[in-house]
């Protein structure tokens, strides 16, 4: 039994799985980047679940200098700046890897890394996970049927309503509907999904982010928030009776707010996150402000789970050029919730 398990609770930095992401993105130049900054080390243990042989070739690529050292459980960790600490799920020959060429080999990889930090994060060997970027035609040719990190994730640990975030210090926002064709938005609200996203982000801000009596703005889904159903009735059929259920449950939210002042007044500081209709409803001014730092997470998991909120960036992988601004940012907020969640219990055994 790990350190961890034994003591959930003590003083311990917790345990943070990193899953390495693409082998031939820029994952693993990231991982090297993020983990050369020692104070990653003051809130947390980062375990990282990827490929040895790979990262040691990443580092060289950014010129980082680490002790790597390959471990099978969480629990022999050392845990200390200048240490990778890697449990080797995959063993590719990086030499023979080419950089933005993915195969079926390291489309399996990138999944099982996946996989492995799911399972310990269940068993509660770990506190949390960040997972790097995966490149999802890859992992369907690996024979993987899923449309990304959040479908993973809800089938590994049997969850059926989850909703994506992305979160920055200026803003956070989540998401109705996440990837579809906009065409398809209008038929795929409901009054029950509006709520249950709704609650969701509520119970995630309370519980995730310690914000003791959350304020949520929700967007229309039409201009001017359909003008008294001139451009449309689904403010009034769908979105407004589901804010209407929500502040009956005692849950802060109002709105349907047009989306062209909402985002405006909510930087400002109006409120802690904003309901969004559809995927660049809530990304595109998100990304405005948070294109560097900003950190997708997924709420409603039994687990707690960040990711870097951007792409394998084939065009720029191993020549050194990425940033890792975005996963130092995902490892900093999987501390500081975890930290929450271990606070929350604490209170709620009082």
């Amino acid at each position: 039994m790990s350190a961890l398990k034994s003591n959930p609770t003590s003083e311990l930095r917790p345990i943070i799985a990193i899953t390495m992401g693409d082998p031939v993105g820029v994952g693993p130049e990231i991982v090297c980047q993020a983990l050369s900054n020692p104070s990653i080390y003051r809130e947390c243990r980062p375990l990282v679940i990827g490929d040895a042989g790979v990262l040691k070739s990443a580092s060289a690529i950014v010129g980082k200098s680490f002790q790597f050292e390959e471990i099978a459980t969480p629990g022999q960790g050392i845990y200390r700046p200048g240490t990778m600490d890697i449990v080797p799920e995959s063993r590719l020959d990086a030499s023979a890897l080419v950089p933005g060429a993915p195969t079926k080999k390291t489309g399996r990889a990138m999944v099982e890394y996946i996989f492995k930090a799911i399972d310990w994060a269940m068993s509660g060997e770990v506190l949390a996970v960040v997972t790097g970027p995966i490149h999802k035609g890859a992992m369907n040719a690996a024979g993987f049927d899923y449309q990304g990190h959040t479908e993973i994730f809800a089938e590994r640990t049997n969850t059926k309503k989850f909703v994506m975030m992305l979160a920055g210090d200026r803003l956070k926002v989540t998401l109705v509907t996440i990837h579809m064709a906009i065409s398809r938005v209008p038929a795929a609200l409901t009054r029950e999904k509006v709520l249950t996203t709704i609650e969701i982000t509520h119970d995630a801000l309370k519980r995730r982010f310690g914000i003791d009596r959350p304020r949520i703005f929700v967007a229309g889904l039409n201009p001017h928030a359909g003008e008294d159903g001139l451009f449309g009735d689904e403010e009034a059929t769908i979105i407004a009776p589901a804010i209407k259920d929500a502040k009956e449950a005692g849950i802060n939210a109002t709105g349907p707010h047009p989306a062209d002042t909402l985002f405006f007044h909510a930087v400002k500081g109006g409120c802690d996150a904003v309901v969004c209709m559809y995927h660049d409803q809530g990304l595109i001014p998100f990304k405005l402000i948070h294109f560097q730092d900003g950190v997708n997470t997924t709420l409603g998991l039994p687990v707690i789970r960040t990711s870097v909120d951007h792409g394998t960036a084939y065009d720029i992988a191993w020549t050194g050029k990425a940033d890792c601004l975005s996963l130092e940012a995902a490892i900093r907020m999987a501390a500081r919730q975890a930290a929450s969640r271990v606070r929350v219990k604490a209170l709620n055994r009082k």
